[in-house]
């Protein structure tokens, strides 16, 4: 019983020394999983807000990564499903990351989706990446006008609002989890100036 103990001990601690290393091979500014709420994205803005400075980016740069951060964290707090049933989970739990390069940032989130959602999400995600910068601000603006006359029009608001203001597609990927849901990744990615 107790090398059982040892053992498991042992195995944590390679698991956390490993990660540690990813995390630093990877350059990664914070990672969090859990609960994504109102409060826990301010914590995190002020976090990142506070790394960036260090790294001396322009106000440009440090305004598209927060920008572009805090609309990922909504995202996941509003649209994020429970594994089980593929209904909306409230608060919205996911893994939210930020990392970074010489060249650029990278935001990444993750949350559960009821499989009915993909074809939606993808189809979206797919439009607003082919678009190019005039037909992105055009398409931003008609879908702000709808949004102010249906709750429903708002629907892919921020994905095109992360698009028009990186300048870059958003990466996805869906991993099925089950017949109901799938996780849900999405990453961002905005060029230091």
């Amino acid at each position: 019983m107790e090398q059982t103990k040892i053992e498991i001990g042992t195995n944590y601690m390679d698991f956390v020394s490993k990660f540690h290393q990813t995390i630093r091979n990877q350059n990664i500014m914070l990672v969090y999983e859990g609960e994504i709420t109102q409060t826990i994205t301010k914590t995190f803005s002020s976090m990142t807000e506070q790394n960036i400075d260090d790294e001396m980016d322009s106000s440009r740069t440090k305004k598209r990564v927060y920008h572009v951060m805090v609309e990922c964290l909504q995202n996941v707090a509003k649209h994020a499903d429970e594994e089980t049933t593929g209904e909306p989970e409230i608060p919205g739990r996911g893994i939210f990351m930020i990392s970074n390069n010489e060249e650029k940032y990278m935001v990444a989130t993750g949350n559960i989706v009821a499989n009915e959602k993909i074809e939606m999400i993808k189809g979206m995600l797919d439009k607003f990446n082919s678009l190019d910068k005039d037909e992105i601000k055009a398409e931003y603006k008609r879908m702000i006008k709808a949004s102010r006359l249906s709750e429903k029009a708002g629907a892919g608001l921020g994905f095109i609002d992360i698009v028009k203001k990186t300048g870059n597609n958003i990466e996805y990927y869906f991993d099925s989890i089950n017949d109901k849901t799938s996780f849900f990744i999405q990453k961002s990615v905005i060029n230091r100036d």
